[in-house]
């Protein structure tokens, strides 16, 4: 990696109940790393967790533990993490997730291009015992990993994964950070907040690049309770509510465009693969995909007019 390019880590976390997934996540960090990475845990406003943090890895070098200075959730958390962050790389992993070896190298080494204002990897499910049969692959979003329908090789994108993503300091500094409004909070089911950023990114500078590198891997564990269809409804539910606040914030040309090419090319495609094998696990997965679908839209458009009679009421 340049050595021009220097990068900090930003762990986030909320709750003691995943605090081996954390120790994992942090020691995945400085893994096979060729330079010294700085590692912050940020974490969102609890005591206990705050407190087997610090003592855990007080000494450890590189690692700093600190508490969530903004509002409670994952976006106030973030923008904690990036003011303590001293590197002109900033990348981002779950709490949940475990990098590959020398990740933090593999991201900083894009940064060469001076163009290049953001950088996500691959996020491959790790599942409590086996991948449920009824979950398509194409929505694989709904547990914070990567799905069918992004690139398959090195390639532009609006944005990033947020489990396994970078920004280059100074553009995060120029667009103000990640905004409350969207994002999520403790455990509840929303998003959004990383596509809200990218498309403040890509508005601030045209040269601005944002990659997709599929060689950038990290490994995202996903919990017993995001396993179950009503979690599956649930989540894209909320994400058509996000969606609905994003497209208020960066209106819908720059808020739905990746969506709408999934929509019509990708869903589509996967429900006719899914209905031709012919066996009851496809017309299950081509199910969840309409299911999944209805619930994404039906989110959205109550959002949008619950926004709209407040804004006439006003």
């Amino acid at each position: 990696m340049d050595d021009t390019v220097t990068v900090s880590v930003v762990i986030c976390a909320y709750t003691t109940a995943r605090w081996e997934r954390l120790c994992h996540a942090v020691e995945s960090v400085l893994t096979g790393s060729r330079r010294p990475v700085e590692v912050i845990v940020v974490i969102d406003h609890c005591d206990d967790l705050l407190a087997v943090a610090q003592r855990r890895f007080g000494s450890d070098r590189g690692v700093r533990v600190i508490p969530n200075a903004e509002t409670r959730g994952l976006s106030g958390a973030r923008n904690t993490g990036v003011r303590a962050a001293h590197a002109e790389v900033v990348a981002f992993l779950d709490d949940d997730a475990v990098a590959a070896p020398g990740w933090a190298d593999a991201l900083g080494e894009h940064y060469r291009d001076q163009t290049v204002a953001g950088v996500g990897g691959y996020a491959s499910p790790v599942w409590p015992d086996v991948r449920p049969n009824w979950m398509p692959a194409e929505f694989d979003w709904v547990v914070g990993c990567s799905y069918i329908g992004q690139p398959e090789q090195i390639a532009p994108v609006r944005n990033p994964i947020g489990c396994n993503m970078s920004l280059r300091r100074s553009v995060l500094d120029e667009v103000g950070g990640f905004r409350s409004e969207v994002g999520r909070v403790g455990a509840t089911p929303v998003g959004c907040e990383e596509t809200e950023l990218f498309i403040r990114v890509a508005a601030a500078e045209a040269a601005n690049q944002v990659l997709f590198d599929p060689g950038i891997r990290v490994d995202h564990h996903v919990s017993d309770d995001r396993t179950t269809l009503r979690y599956f409804v649930r989540r894209c539910y909320h994400e058509g509510l996000s969606k609905a606040v994003v497209t208020d914030m960066a209106g819908a040309a720059a808020a739905l465009s990746s969506e709408r090419s999934y929509v019509r090319r990708v869903l589509p495609m996967a429900v006719v693969r899914e209905l031709r094998t012919m066996t009851t696990a496809g017309l299950a997965r081509a199910s969840a995909i309409c299911l999944g679908l209805a619930a994404t839209t039906a989110g959205f458009a109550r959002a949008k007019v619950s926004r709209s009679l407040s804004r006439s009421a006003r």
